[in-house]
């Protein structure tokens, strides 16, 4: 099988590169680095079922036949869609169009990385997938949510109108190796600046919620759910919900660090809890997350302090 993988250089996107290989499938990246990082895909570098082409999926390619495709291009970190607004866009309409094109010329599968984002501030909580979502269309968070709600509303016309074979994961908060140090999201965030012995950063009280996958159980769903008959989204993620004050208690504990907690303005629009619904996942594809977030935060450990050695040292060299 050959399977073609979009924003193969990001965390996500490397990871199910790595596992699709794993599992002996031969692999197309496919990135242009608006926010992805080579050095996510270095050591595949001698891989002979690996296959990486630089392109902006935003402008026509092909690759040849493919019998599955993975679409996750696009910046999904809030440094990153709020800085490459217009380009988040583009990429979750015209490149989702391009891919979905590619799908039903080759007859192939066809995967969309959608997100919880989809749910907005969400009025319903947990948040099931039948739910619409409470989201603001023109505020400055809606570059990321509404091409992710495109995303899928082009993704299903294809399944009905075309008979393509599609699935849409919708992807809640995950964490892991590979995670940019510098992308804002709360993992990252908090990791970065307990190792630095700076101080945590929280938003508002630090009361709003969210709940955090290890990215191999993240994985492993998606993975189930490329493999189903199921065409509508499903939630991914693990249910645990922890509040950011928990979370950056849980890091410093994890660290070691004995940082203080600094409290910040909340962004705008900025969701006050979140936390999948995984009744689906668990009957449809039999699947659960494992990994605990204290375990998952051990595991990712070692990858932080490496990152914020190279930051210690790129900072030194200034």
């Amino acid at each position: 099988m050959r399977v073609l993988v979009t924003g193969a250089a990001g965390f996500l996107g490397s990871h199910l590169c790595d596992a699709l290989l794993a599992e002996g499938r031969h692999v197309v990246g496919v990135d242009n680095f608006v926010t992805g990082s080579a050095a996510n895909l270095a050591h595949l570098k001698n891989e002979s079922r690996f296959q990486f082409v630089e392109q902006d999926i935003s402008e026509p390619f092909d690759v040849g036949k493919i019998d599955f495709l993975f679409q996750f291009a696009s910046p999904a970190s809030p440094v990153d869609y709020l800085e490459h607004g217009i380009d988040t866009l583009r990429v979750g309409s015209i490149g989702n169009f391009h891919c979905l094109e590619l799908a039903k010329k080759y007859n192939a599968g066809f995967l969309l990385a959608s997100t919880s984002e989809c749910y907005g501030d969400p009025l319903e909580h947990p948040q099931r997938e039948t739910y619409w979502g409470h989201v603001n269309p023109i505020g400055p968070r809606s570059v990321y949510d509404e091409s992710k709600r495109f995303a899928e509303a082009a993704t299903m016309a294809y399944h009905r109108y075309h008979k393509v074979d599609t699935h849409i994961v919708r992807i809640f908060n995950t964490y892991g190796p590979r995670l940019q140090l510098n992308d804002g999201r709360v993992i990252s965030n908090l990791m970065k600046q307990a190792l630095l012995g700076e101080d945590l950063t929280i938003y508002g009280e630090g009361k709003q919620t969210r709940s955090f996958c290890y990215v191999s159980d993240e994985v492993d769903g998606i993975l189930r759910l490329a493999a189903s008959n199921e065409h509508l989204p499903t939630n991914i993620g693990n249910p645990g919900e922890f509040t950011i004050l928990e979370c950056a208690q849980m890091v410093q504990k994890v660290t070691g660090s004995t940082a203080k907690i600094r409290f910040a303005p909340m962004p705008e629009d900025d969701p006050k809890q979140r936390r999948p619904d995984i009744s689906k996942a668990k009957a449809l594809l039999g699947w659960e997350p494992k990994i605990d977030l204290e375990t998952g935060l051990k595991l990712s450990l070692p990858y932080f302090q490496q990152a914020v050695a190279a930051e210690r040292a790129l900072r030194a060299g200034q």
